[in-house]
């Protein structure tokens, strides 16, 4: 199987009139009315979209060639360029990961995850992949593909990878802001213990010119310590994290409104400022409308630059409402079920990938109409971005940060007797410092495609599986599923348990499993 990627910024490029905040790690989806709206059409059962040919419009006027420049005519001579039937695909960059984390946690209590709960594309996005990293900051593109058991259609792949974590020693100082739910539900096991234990470890792993500030929120929000430089502190931190208990009833809009005054008051020029929300996000008290708390995630988020990093608790858990906040400051979702999670979270994630490598970074993907009869997106509902904004630099996009990997899954029904280039993937990104916006392109042909998924690399294969997975999890009852190819729960867990068994990896052992627990539910 080849892959191709381009390296090297595109042509000229339009100038930058916004700018973006800077986060740890992670994806930003910024304001509904900036982002815009692809037309399309959901399907309910598989839990991904079917391009909708956009309205009528001169491709001459309102047609932008790959390299930044206009086309002219009402024609380009370039095959990156969809003609009508659109089939371009435009979105934000995603590496949330809290769908696959609370799906996992549920199945292991013996409960099929609420099906709203499942977003495909975060499931996908919870497993390393092996793609080409660049030596500098940006973005490598990386697009493969493999023939799928359902005749003419085919599973492509577009990788994104930004460089690893430990190519570079510098990074800014942190300065976090962490909020803690302290309310009664947090009381059970798995929700306050971990954040105490994994705080704590955090503490002895951040750098000495790094800052911590401490909320804590259940029927009110209290500033347990204000921001603090760790230098010869950090026995102070200690002591204020060891004095976190469970208290009365969760009045989520206090703790973030208190966490974004205590960030703001404590914000450091230079630094990275971020809020760290750990929480249920069962709001039950005060302020529990999630549009006045999003609300205010957003001016601080555009005012100030700080933004918000959402970590899920509990087998109860408000995942919509941890999504939208997330989603609305710029920062991006997990969720931790276990001492390994939130290890990984907190001791692992915050203090390497304090630094921001990407702004508003857009990704878009162009089928050729020769070769590519309709294609359909995985996931990635509430991420779509217009296809015409893809170049607007003021429409929001991903912030994204060292050693992140961001997969997206098409599924592409290909004409009959296809032949030769099947898509361009392109991302476009800000400079974090300058605000500079760059391009990579790579693009796959029909020569590279595998004669089947389940014989292609570790990697495809795993996003395969997760894909599917996470489309039977929409509607678990609906036969062979949605998604092209798609075999049943049943067969899906034999090949799971077959690819954790060759790759020995726990995490792929960790999906075998979950796999096997829905198809014993079903």
């Amino acid at each position: 199987m080849m892959r191709h990627r381009t390296r090297g910024p595109i042509g000229a490029l339009l100038a930058l009139t916004a700018a973006g905040g800077l986060l740890l790690t992670g994806c930003g989806g910024g304001d509904d009315a900036a982002r815009g709206a692809k037309d399309t059409a959901v399907d309910s059962r598989g839990g991904y979209s079917v391009p909708m040919p956009a309205p009528d419009r001169p491709r001459g006027e309102g047609g932008q060639r790959h390299d930044g420049a206009a086309t002219t005519g009402g024609t380009a001579d370039s095959r990156e360029i969809a003609p009508e039937p659109d089939l371009l695909s435009t979105f934000a960059l995603d590496v949330d990961t809290a769908s696959y984390g609370y799906a996992r946690r549920t199945l292991a209590e013996g409960r099929l995850p609420d099906p709203s709960t499942v977003r495909p594309e975060e499931f996908v996005n919870s497993f390393r992949q092996d793609y080409d990293r660049p030596d500098g900051d940006g973005f490598t593109v990386t697009v493969d593909g493999a023939r799928a058991d359902e005749e003419d259609w085919s599973l492509i792949r577009v990788g994104l990878a930004t460089r690893s974590a430990e190519q570079r020693d510098e990074r800014p100082p942190a300065a976090l802001t962490f909020v803690i739910d302290v309310s009664g539900s947090m009381a059970e096991p798995g929700r306050l213990d971990l954040a105490k234990e994994s705080l704590g470890t955090m503490t002895d792993r951040l750098r000495d010119d790094d800052s911590v500030a401490l909320v804590t929120f259940s029927d009110e929000a209290e500033t347990v310590l204000p921001m603090t430089r760790l230098g010869e502190r950090r026995g102070r931190i200690h002591d204020a994290v060891d004095s976190l208990e469970p208290a009365q009833s969760t009045n989520l809009g206090a703790g973030v409104e208190t966490g974004y005054d205590t960030a703001v008051e404590g914000r450091r020029e230079g630094a990275t400022n971020r809020v760290v929300l750990v929480s249920d996000a069962l709001a039950n008290t005060g302020d529990t409308d999630a549009d006045a708390i999003l609300e205010r995630i957003a001016d601080e988020r555009r005012e100030h630059g700080i933004t918000l990093f959402g970590v899920g608790v509990g087998s109860d858990y408000g995942d919509a409402l941890m999504e939208r906040l997330a989603d609305k400051g710029d920062g991006h979702t997990t969720y931790v079920s276990d001492t390994g999670d939130a290890r990984e979270v907190f001791c692992e994630q915050l203090p390497r990938h304090v630094e921001l490598t990407a702004r508003d970074a857009k990704a878009q993907v162009a089928f050729d109409p020769e070769t590519v009869a309709e294609f359909r997106l995985v996931g990635y509902d509430n991420r779509r971005v217009a296809d015409a904004d893809f170049r607007d630099d003021r429409v929001d996009g991903g912030e994204v940060g060292p050693g992140h990997t961001v997969t997206a899954l098409y599924a592409v029904r290909t004409r009959p007797g296809a032949d030769g280039h099947l898509a361009t993937a392109t991302v476009r990104w800000l400079d974090p410092v300058g605000r500079a916006p760059h391009e990579e392109s790579g693009e796959v042909k029909t020569g590279d495609l595998g004669d089947s998924v389940w014989d292609a690399d570790r990697g495809l294969r795993v996003t395969a599986t997760a894909a599917y997975f996470a489309v039977a999890l929409r509607s678990p009852y609906d036969g062979d599923g949605a998604l092209p190819g798609a075999p049943r729960l049943g067969e899906l867990a034999e090949r799971a348990d077959a690819l954790a068994d060759r790759t020995e990896d726990p995490d792929v052992r960790q999906l075998a499993t979950a796999v096997r627990q829905a198809d014993r539910l079903t």
